[in-house]
């Protein structure tokens, strides 16, 4: 139509020049509609006279931003076709050099070097119009120097993208100005320089514009000479590109590395060999022989496609391709392994996107892959193997010397640094066990992979320092005798220290620690004041675990060397300089404060490092020689002590820390001074004697409270915690036999006379100093305040607990008298309320003795400490380390087995609180693992085996049990579906459980059986140890089995249906399992009441797991009393809707009626009810009904046959035919496979319901056969592991044989639903159905509807909406399909698509739903997009691309043209990056997930509706 109008319009103007000075306009820029009438009126007539007058209507002063041509316009043969050249395009092109020459000068005038950023970027049109045709080389070197300066210099990204993509691209098209161009790329930008990642990211930017022109596929158009793929800055641009940051820059670099592989692929460049140096040796970056073409693609094209993946980012679409990268070493290296043919550089390119990957589990598959591929592969070593993206990688010749970079951070960075960086990651979790594990394991990694040569055994003290002795490295570990036997190997080869000697006698790591202790041991001279703090424990920590370190690795010595007598050298003389200090604390005064307790703590350290409390005793020769060495020492340490202690020298707020140091060192000096054979025992009773009679008379001085004094205050505060101290070594060394001392009768009475109300008061110089301007060495009194009770309720408890050993009378007396009592245990109430959550565990201890003896009488207050106890309880459950000792406590006072009896006796208040606490707990143990463990333990052990003592709880232990059987409920049906976080570490803790002593941290942490599955093992065990012939246990097994039958039943009547591993299906299975437990102890009067009630739950629809438990119980049931088989052949009995869900079930326990038959007094009229009944279930419809039927007829017959029954022989031929045709059903349908499976399913062929019955079958095999949730699998290992209980002896707990151990989950799953497996469709409810809404079909009649059709599509095709999308790049007909429907319903006015021939495929019109009728399709084919795309935007339309780049608009921010075009991506690749260059804007939907990319179609749906909604509210807001 165009054509025929100006055909028109031409031949009835006589003057053509003025024709072009009408369209042109009177003066100024032209319009784009003016620039689009011009362009086609010039290329209409070329060769005319009109080309003479648009020399001087449009050269000069005509030209605008908007007209653009990139080269002479010309139509392809065949397929779509744009017009491409603007009117000053046309005009060059009709016109010449000289108009060329002219208006290029007259651009680089005006503004292209530099200037209003309109301006520049008119000139930039201007000069992409005519670069492609200027041959002046002098301009010609102009205009590229000018080029790359606006490349380079340009801040903004797209404004030296649409350079790029123009003008350089302009410039490609010239041969002469091509060199130019390669030549300023290849050389460094001018200053000032850009940063390193902008530079790069420009570089990549010009040379994906130039790729036609550099890398053409069909060899022509290239500059003579110019071979891109030689060029070494070429490829390290294309490598640094690869692993940017970026995802645009990454993109680029992967288009340029295929237009290479695509041009070296036609062979039309010719073979070739780059990026290397003259001087360097070794593979090239890039080479290609036409001889080896096939294996070269191959290798790029894999290496190309494990790019593209892993920009996706995810693990499980990255592993299936990790074997390519195998393969990919296999090209890169030589036929004889020896040296590599691909340069490695190329794959750590892939290693890199990897390690620095945001999802931490495809990192961590990069570093597996990498060590793997290593270790397996022996790859040769390669001078330029640490050369990747133009920076030096360290020599990957060895690994170890690459895991010294990665360690090198940790060891070489200041301590703070290093802690707040790497080992805060093992610090983060509550999880001690985890915490310890990764210690483990970060000091494992250092001594296999850390280089020798290139650390100190100071680099190497400093990473011991940070890790924790309780929590990993402990001595006696597997870990440590790794750890020495490390630094004996290598102890010569470590980085030596400047002006530092070995003596050849001597180890370099004894000589370090000799020179650490000397260092440690003098004071410094601004210490030297008396009032200073108390020094770090940090160098003591260290110093200790050195010394033991070298004092081991010279045992290991010894050992290795055979001298089997160790005389300890190097350790004693390590231990002199210490030894030296300590023998003068008693005798000299004039040793520095400082001194002294560097000393103390050195010593403190030394002692517990090597008396760690491991899983088994350890008593080695180290050990002996400590203690020996330090028992000269041990009078002057107790001398000085005792002055410190008790003379008033320990009188500022500083010295309390200096006072529990003194007390750490003397329970360590208790410890060993209670071995047999020590001589010091007397001195220390001698001590302990002196201790607790000056510390009770400074105690019992009254100061006066006109004038308190501070040192006064913090004696009484250093002498009750220094008896604390003392009752805590007497309870815990019994050996020393201390608490028959007459010094310790006078603790115990002074204790119980002494009023626990009294508190420390704030001394008066400090009330005068409050703050703000107190001292800080002020601050804190509270603190010591609760210390002071904390001690004090600690040394009552001691007094409780040994009122046995008392000689005074009055302690005979104390805990019978109730005033005493009263007073006491409303003195814990107000403890409680005042004392941080902290110190409330001594007050615990003494409630457990005062509640049972004052719960009946004084009942409200019992309860109000329940109350205040719980809440301090809740309060402290998320601190770690002071929880679980309180909670303990809790339980003991609150559970305790009088106190549960005298609750529940009257059924009081008491007994609800009880309760209410009880189930609280439970809820608590829901999110905090280990919490019902600690209650269950404790009520389980104190009810089977009270202490002997307590007369009380001996003859009310079990009651307890039944007066709070819901305890056992609960337990036995515990189990909570964990969140995936609490599954992880519930998963690791048991990995690293399963490694046992290999992992230090196993043997070091205590272990505290917080797994949840020690609940149920421990309720299971209590309930395996009950014996049936006791009364009362026989009444709370008849108890606890109606409950948890009442239980189940309450369950299926509130929710009949429930689906496979949900809450409900593992708590019905943990019901059935604790069933089977509990049957060999149910006598035949139980299970008369019961048994009607077992097999009505077999009528129910219950899972697989379930249903073989509930077969199993009616099996066992049978067996044990025949006399319920009627009751049994009554089930069959019942209706078919009521054994629509149940006939399987039954079925399926006749399969073993020859066990059920065993102990049954007439076995044939039992065979032939069994043969009736299950010939007429033979014959069922359902096909599922056939089978079970068929099995257990298959049994009963072989019972029959074995018997001789003959009543059945006419029906013999029916049956045997019956189990024939069975057996060989022909044909390999599901039939036969069917009746395969089976007969070869666990339960019909393994399974022996007698041998098969122990723990391991019923919590472990049972569930793991039945495809349960492996959380509800209990190995017999754990049973073993928790020791709380013992196990039955008449239990049974594993196999006789491993048969059914050794079998996997079948492919047959029992199933009762294929009697009502569908529903009729009268019974399906049509609710909530989505209406599809057609708005025009009741209006228009059915005969005029094809006509509506034809209208519609005419007024689509004149849509209102300027949207054009753009999916040529889309090729899968899905997304293609439901694309369509979007753009339809929301009126785009035209979709565009790569080849028109996807509206006949079926997956694109299931998703169209007929859209493609009303909805205009254009055809343009990916590689005519360029030009399309250049032709819209002469028609003035915006190109937005849908890509995640650098300077991506955010969606929600950006405002859409009216005419908008939108670009989107391949599925796989995106945006290719030669089209990138032509994008206006780039916008990118806002994502708050994980994954990282949208489905195409549902980002172009987003973006269309936003468009869509912008437009209706500009047409609102215009109204």
């Amino acid at each position: 139509m165009e054509t025929v109008l100006a055909e028109a319009l031409l031949s009835q103007c006589v003057e053509p020049g003025a024709l072009v000075t009408a369209v042109c306009g009177p003066g100024g820029s032209l319009s784009a509609e003016q620039a689009e009438a011009l362009r086609f009126l010039l290329e209409l007539r070329e060769g005319e006279g009109i080309a003479r007058e648009a020399r001087c209507a449009v050269a000069f002063r005509r030209c605008s931003a908007m007209t653009v041509a990139r080269k002479p316009p010309r139509r392809r043969a065949g397929g779509w076709c744009v017009p491409r050249a603007g009117p000053s395009g046309a005009a060059v092109y009709l016109c010449g050099a000289p108009l060329t020459e002219r208006l290029a000068r007259e651009a680089l005038t005006a503004g292209a070097r530099g200037g209003e950023r309109r301006r520049v970027e008119a000139a930039v049109e201007v000069l992409s119009a005519v670069a492609a045709s200027l041959e002046e080389p002098a301009l010609l070197r102009e205009v590229v120097e000018t080029a790359l300066g606006l490349l380079w210099g340009h801040e903004d990204e797209w404004d030296a993208t649409r350079v790029a993509g123009r003008l350089l691209a302009a410039l490609g098209r010239n041969t002469a100005a091509l060199g130019l161009v390669w030549e300023g790329l290849m050389q460094p930008p001018p200053p000032p320089l850009p940063e390193a990642p902008q530079r790069a990211r420009r570089a990549l930017l010009a040379l994906s514009a130039l790729a036609d022109a550099l890398l053409p596929k069909d060899g022509a158009g290239a500059a003579p000479g110019l071979d891109a793929r030689r060029c070494r800055r070429f490829w390290e641009a294309v490598q640094e590109g690869l692993v940017a940051r970026d995802a645009l820059d990454r993109k680029r670099a992967r288009y340029l590395l295929k237009c290479a592989v695509d041009a070296s692929r036609q062979g039309r460049l010719g073979d070739c060999h780059g990026g290397q140096e003259p001087e360097e040796s070794g593979p090239y970056l890039f080479w290609w022989c036409t001889g080896k073409n096939d294996q070269l693609t191959q290798f790029w094209e894999d290496y190309i496609l494990i790019l593209e993946i892993l920009e996706g980012n995810q693990i499980h679409v990255m592993k299936p391709v990790l074997p390519k990268l195998n393969s990919l070493y296999e090209h890169a290296l030589s036929e004889q392994k020896d040296c590599w043919v691909f340069h490695p550089s190329w794959h750590m390119c892939i290693y890199k996107r990897m390690f620095e990957s945001e999802n931490k589990t495809l990192a961590k598959e990069g570093v597996v892959h990498f060590l793997e591929i290593w270790q397996t592969k022996c790859l040769p070593t390669s001078p330029g193997f640490s050369e990747v993206t133009g920076s030096k990688y360290r020599n990957l010749s060895s690994i170890r010397i690459e895991a010294s970079g990665i360690l090198g951070y940790f060891l070489y960075k200041p301590p703070s640094r290093r802690k707040t960086d790497v080992l805060q990651c093992t610090m983060i979790t509550h999880q001690i066990l985890l915490r310890g594990t990764a210690q483990c394991y970060l000091l494992q990694a250092a001594i296999h992979l850390i280089d020798i040569e290139m650390v100190s055994l100071s680099d190497i003290s400093n990473l011991i320092v940070c890790l924790r002795p309780e929590e990993s490295l402990s001595r006696g570990t597997i870990l440590w005798r790794k750890l020495c036997d490390w630094l004996y190997v290598n102890d010569m080869h470590f980085r030596k220290p400047l002006n530092c000697n070995v003596p050849p006698d001597k180890t370099r790591l004894s000589v370090h620690v000799q020179f650490l202790l000397e260092d440690y041991l003098k004071t410094p001279m601004a210490s030297l004041s008396e009032n200073c703090l108390l020094p770090d424990w940090s160098d003591a920590k260290l110093i200790a675990v050195m010394i033991l370190l070298a004092a081991d690795v010279e045992d290991m010595k010894n050992e290795y060397r055979g001298n089997v007598k160790t005389e300890w050298v190097e350790l004693k003389s390590l231990l002199n300089p210490l030894l030296d200090v300590l023998l003068k604390l008693g005798t000299n005064p004039y040793i520095s404060t400082q001194k002294s307790d560097r000393s103390l703590q050195l010593l403190l350290k030394l002692l517990q490092t090597c008396s760690r409390k491991l899983s088994t005793v350890q008593v080695d020769g180290i050990t002996t020689f400590l203690q020996t060495t330090f028992m000269s020492a041990t009078e002057s340490i107790l001398h000085f002590f005792l002055r410190r202690l008790t003379a008033h020298e320990l009188n500022t707020i500083s010295d309390l820390q200096r006072c529990d140091l003194y007390l750490g060192v003397l329970l360590e000096i208790a410890s060993f001074s209670s071995v047999s054979g020590w001589k010091k025992g007397p001195f220390v009773c001698s001590f302990i004697s002196s201790l607790i009679n000056a510390s009770l008379c400074n105690l019992q001085e009254m100061c006066d409270e006109k004038d308190i004094q501070l040192g006064k205050q913090i004696q009484k505060a250093v002498s009750i915690a220094s008896l604390s101290k003392v009752c805590e070594i007497i309870d815990q060394k019994p050996d020393l036999q201390l608490q028959f001392l007459p010094s310790v009768d006078a603790l115990k009475t002074a204790i119980s006379c002494t009023q626990l109300d009294y508190v420390l008061k704030k001394p008066s110089c400090m009330e005068k100093s409050s703050s703000p301007e107190e001292p800080a060495s002020h601050q804190g009194w509270g603190k010591i305040v609760a210390r002071f009770i904390h001690d004090q309720w600690a040394c009552l408890n001691f007094v409780l607990n040994n009122q046995s050993f008392s000689k005074e009378q009055n302690m005979e007396h104390f805990l019978h008298n109730d005033e005493n009592c009263i007073q006491t245990l409303q003195t814990a109430l107000e403890a409680m309320t005042v004392l941080p959550s902290d110190h409330v565990l001594p007050v615990f201890h003494c409630m457990k003795i005062l509640v049972p003896k004052l719960l009946e009488s004084l009942e409200s207050v019992c309860i109000q400490a329940f109350d205040l106890a719980w809440k301090i309880i809740f309060s402290l459950s998320n601190t770690q380390l002071i929880f679980w000792p309180n909670l303990k406590a809790f339980v003991q006072f609150v559970f305790d087995p009088q106190v549960l009896a005298v609750a529940a006796k009257n059924e009081s208040q008491a007994y609800t609180k009880i309760k209410e606490i009880m189930f609280q707990i439970i809820e608590m143990s829901s999110t905090r693992t280990g919490v019902f463990n600690v209650l269950l333990s404790y009520c389980c052990h104190s009810w089977l085996f009270p202490t002997p003592s307590d007369t009380i709880a001996a003859e009310n232990a079990f009651s307890n049990a039944n007066n709070y059987s819901e305890l056992l409920i609960e337990a036995c049906l515990f189990g909570t579906v964990f969140r995936r976080d609490q599954r992880l570490i519930q998963e690791v803790s048991a990995f690293v459980e399963n490694l046992g002593d290999e992992c230090a941290a196993n043997v070091v942490t205590e272990s505290m059986n917080r797994d949840d599955h020690y609940v149920r093992i421990c309720a299971i065990k209590f309930l395996c140890l009950l014996d049936e012939s006791n009364t009362l246990h026989k009444e709370f097994i008849e108890d606890i089995v109606m409950k948890l039958l009442d239980k189940g039943e309450f369950m299926l009547k509130s929710k009949s249906h429930y689906y496979v591993n949900s809450l409900q299906h593992r708590i019905i299975n943990r019901l059935w399992q604790t069933l089977l437990v509990l049957f060999p102890k149910l006598h035949k009067d139980i299970l008369t009441n019961i048994v009607d009630r077992i097999l009505q739950a077999g009528h129910r629809n219950n899972q697989a797991s379930v249903k073989y438990l509930i077969e199993w119980n009616i099996i066992l049931i049978l067996h044990k009393f025949p006399q319920f088989l009627q009751k049994f052949w009554d089930c069959f009995n019942y209706g078919e809707d009521q054994l629509k869900t149940s006939i399987c079930t039954f079925l399926a326990v006749l399969s073993h009626f020859d066990i059920i038959l065993q102990n049954a007094a007439e076995k044939i009229p039992a065979l032939k009810k069994a043969l009736v009944v299950v010939l007429q279930w033979c014959f069922h419809h359902n096909f599922s009904v056939r089978l079970y039927a068929l099995i257990a007829l298959k049994k009963i017959w072989g019972m029959c046959k074995a018997s001789f029954v003959n009543d059945f022989e006419a029906l013999a031929p029916v049956i045997e035919c019956s189990l024939n045709q069975a057996e060989s059903m022909h044909g390999s349908g599901n039939a036969k496979r069917n009746w395969q499976r089976i007969q070869k399913h666990f339960f019909f062929d393994n399974f022996h319901p007698l041998k098969d019955y122990c723990l391991e079958t019923i919590f472990f095999t049972l569930p793991r056969l039945s495809e349960i949730a492996e959380e509800e699998w209990i190995s017999l290992s754990k049973f073993k592991a928790f020791t709380d209980l013992p196990l039955s002896s008449t239990f049974p707990c594993s196999h006789s044989c491993t048969a059914l151990l050794d079998l996997k989950p079948s492919n047959w799953c029992q199933q009762d639903r294929g009697l009502n497996s569908s529903k009729s469709s009268n019974e399906r409810e049509w609710t909530d159905v989505q209406k599809k809404i057609i708005p025009w079909k009741d209006s228009i009649p059915d005969v005029d509807l094809e006509l509506v059709f034809q209208d519609r599509a005419t007024k689509l095709c004149k849509s209102n909406s300027k949207l054009i999308v753009v999916a040529s790049l889309l090729d899968k007909p899905t997304n293609l399909g439901g694309l369509c429907r979007t753009c339809e319903i929301f009126g785009v006015s035209a979709l565009i698509v790569g080849s028109i021939h996807y509206i006949h495929d079926k997956q694109f019109q299931y998703l169209s739903v007929s859209a493609e009728q009303w909805l205009s399709l254009l055809e343009v084919k990916p590689f005519q997009l360029a030009d399309y795309l250049e032709q819209k935007k002469i028609e003035g339309y915006t190109i937005i691309g849908v890509e995640q780049t650098a300077k991506s608009c955010d969606l929600t921010e950006y405002s859409f043209p009216e005419k908008s075009l939108l670009l989107l991506g391949n599925e796989h690749e995106g945006i290719p990056a030669n089209l990138i260059q032509q994008l206006d804007t780039c916008v990118e939907i806002p994502q708050q997930g994980v994954i990282r990319s949208l489905n195409v179609h549902v980002s172009g749906a987003l973006l269309i509706w936003e468009y869509t909604r912008q437009q209706i509210v500009k047409e609102k807001e215009s109204r």
